[in-house]
Formats: structure tokens, C-alpha cells, sequence
């Protein structure tokens, strides 16, 4: 007898999501399974056949090869296969391809010791440090293990007791018709434990708040954006867990001269109209002091120059990058009488004569947009 179709078995479409897998599968599993069906052998073999087409099908690599060779294309590939390998409990199937609804499935283990949260700290920091490196101090606020019970709740001199509700196992089973659902103990917490005497700095809780000072070595070559990892310093753990970890984020402040980019720095340096016409010689910063940029005669405002070398080196390595500098045209201004003068007779020395190329190039594209455009 040929197979069925697996997604026909299920009733889904060939594009049905993983999430409607499972709900397909668990209301065929519900009307089909043999707890609800006794000595029903068709019950028996439709939920065989719904429990293998979902082995399949929640398989991305078995559903893969199904979608493109049909049954021949998962014979042999491990799991149900061929007809099903026989059937657990109703509960059982339930808790495993359900438990993601109610908190944690039908096998939950008891509770214990977990690890404690990990915390993030933003760290600002000037562009020189980030570039340089720094070694710096922090204050974070966390929970820290209580030193007076040791971390574990009772009064010192006391112990925990066994939960008499879960039996030390801190989940409890739920009877509901014939759904059976296991749950955390809502006594414990899922502890397996309960505190008679709690220690009176805590409260039972075994952490108290503290804030910690701690040295952050931040390495050269930083940028935003960028992680430093303190392992352990983040929250203790609960019941005796181990502490989480603590995250450095670092953001650079905004530079009064600087604009970082990766490993290069941008920069606008003022020029005037005479060093710009003529050239000249501009005293531009640096991270490592200043430095002469040679700017030859009739350079435009808005020219990038680059300075080799004078950028930043990466936390990952490697060589330095630039520093890129933009020259900004400064217009004087407070001019006098007689330098209004001469700037007349310097214009009037000019006329006619294209001085002005990017202003030429300017009217002449306004004429051919506007027409013959008189200006």
C-alpha cells in the first residue's frame, strides 16, 4: 500500500511554517492517539502515520529532501522512516511538542542553581582615550552573593528543607480532563526547596544589591559601538549559580576637530582667499600634535588633502589610517576702507577673463536648462 502524502496526512499546505506543523500534528496526535483510543487499531496507525510525516516534515533537512524526491527521499535517513518506532505516552507527546506553550513541556527538571544575569555599562570616553587606550574605574550597581548566608538563604545555623508540595523535584504534575501538564511549583518557585529561617540580610534571597568598583583596561584603538567583556562581574547567580558577565559598551564622544571613520579622521581647516589663490603653508592638528599641509595656488574650497599615517590604528590591528583634511574658503570680514578699495580694483583688473571656472560652468549650464536664458 503506496504512502499518503505527508502533508495530507498533517492537512497543511506545502508552504506551512514550522509553527503550523505543530499544530497541525498535535490535533492530529490529540484524536488519534491510542490513550484516547483503545484497542482502535485505525486510530493506531493514523497517529504512526501523523507522527512520522512530522518527524519529517519539522526536519528542514528531511523536509528538504521529501519536497524534491517524495518518500524515496528519506528512506534510510535515520528517525521514524519507515512506519514509526512505536508511541509514548499521551502526555509525553503532548509536553515534547508543546511545552514552548506552557512554560517548559511535560519534562521539566527540578530547579537549582542558575546563572546569574549579565549586565551592559555604556562607557564614554574622549577620542584620545579611545584612540590612545586608558585604564579607567567604573561603578556598577548589581546583586552580589550574600557573605552572611553564604548565598544560600537561610539563617546562618539553619538549612533549606525539601518542598513538601513537589517532593524536592519543584514542578508539580496538572490533571485537566485528560490533558496532563506539568508546571513549576508554585511553592518552591522550582527550587525543590523552601527557606523555614531566611537570613535577615538577604531575605531568603541569597543576593543583596552592592555597587562595585571595578578597573576597565580599555585597549587602544576602540570605537563605538565596540564590547569589553568582564567575565563574572555581571550578577551572581541564584542558589550559588554563577555569576553572568558585565559588557562594556564603549561610545566616542564627539571630537571639537575630529570625525572618525574606521581608521581614518576627517578634518576641516580654514584657509583664506590669499592662501588659496596663492598657496601656502597651513598648520593643521593631529592626535600626535600639529603639523604643516602644503596647499598650492588656486586651490578651491572644499579640496580633500590626505596626511598619510596620521589616522588611527584598530583594536584588531594592522597599519594607521589617514587623516583627511577638507580646506573650508574663509571670506574676510572687518575689512577697511581702503582694502574694499583695493578688492574693487582687483575685481575691476578681472573683467573678462575667466577666473571663475566653476562660476562659468555654473551660468553656462543655467542658460542651456532655461534656454537662452540673458543674464
Amino acid at each position: 500500500m503506496s504512502k499518503r502524502d505527508y502533508y495530507e496526512v498533517l492537512g497543511v499546505k506545502k508552504d506551512a511554517s514550522a509553527a503550523e506543523l505543530k499544530k497541525a500534528y498535535r490535533r492530529v496526535a490529540m484524536k488519534h492517539h491510542p490513550d484516547r483510543n483503545p484497542d482502535d487499531k485505525d486510530a493506531e496507525d493514523k497517529f504512526k502515520e501523523a507522527s512520522e510525516a512530522y518527524e519529517v516534515l519539522s526536519d528542514e533537512q528531511k523536509r528538504a529532501a521529501y519536497d524534491q524526491y517524495g518518500h524515496s527521499g528519506v528512506e534510510g535517513m535515520g528517525g521514524m522512516g519507515g512506519g514509526g518506532q512505536g508511541f509514548g505516552s499521551f502526555s509525553d507527546i503532548f509536553g515534547d511538542v508543546f511545552g514552548d506553550i506552557f512554560g517548559g513541556g511535560g519534562r521539566g527538571g527540578r530547579g537549582g542553581p542558575s546563572r546569574g544575569s549579565d549586565l551592559r555599562y555604556t562607557l564614554d570616553l574622549t577620542l584620545e582615550e579611545a584612540v590612545k587606550g586608558t585604564e579607567v574605574k567604573i561603578k556598577v550597581p548589581t546583586l552580589v552573593g550574600c557573605k552572611t548566608c553564604g548565598g544560600n538563604g537561610a539563617k546562618p545555623g539553619t538549612s533549606a528543607s525539601t518542598c513538601t508540595t513537589c517532593g524536592g523535584h519543584g514542578q508539580v504534575r496538572m490533571q485537566q480532563g485528560f490533558f496532563s501538564v506539568q508546571q513549576t511549583c508554585p511553592n518552591c518557585r522550582g527550587k525543590g526547596k523552601t527557606i523555614g529561617d531566611p537570613c535577615r540580610d538577604c531575605h531568603g534571597q541569597g543576593r543583596v544589591e552592592e555597587t562595585k568598583t571595578l578597573s576597565v583596561k580599555v585597549p587602544a584603538g576602540v570605537d563605538t559601538g565596540d564590547r569589553i567583556r568582564l567575565a563574572g562581574e555581571g550578577e551572581a547567580g541564584a542558589d550559588g549559580g554563577p555569576a553572568g558577565d558585565l559588557y562594556v559598551q564603549v561610545h566616542v564622544k564627539d571630537h571639537e576637530f575630529f570625525q572618525r571613520d574606521g581608521r581614518n579622521l576627517y578634518c576641516e581647516v580654514p584657509i583664506s582667499i590669499f592662501d588659496a589663490c596663492l598657496g601656502g603653508e597651513l598648520e593643521v592638528p593631529t592626535l600626535d600634535g600639529r603639523v604643516k599641509l602644503k596647499v598650492p595656488a588656486e586651490t578651491q574650497t572644499g579640496k580633500m588633502f590626505r596626511l598619510r599615517g596620521k589616522g588611527v590604528v584598530s583594536v584588531r590591528g594592522g597599519a594607521a589610517g589617514d587623516l583627511m583634511c577638507r580646506v573650508v574658503l574663509e571670506t574676510p570680514v572687518n575689512l577697511s576702507k581702503r582694502q574694499k578699495e583695493l578688492l574693487e580694483e582687483l575685481k575691476a583688473s578681472m573683467k573678462g577673463q575667466k577666473n571663475s571656472p566653476k562660476q562659468d560652468s555654473w551660468f553656462e549650464g543655467m542658460k542651456n536648462f532655461f534656454g537662452d536664458l540673458k543674464m
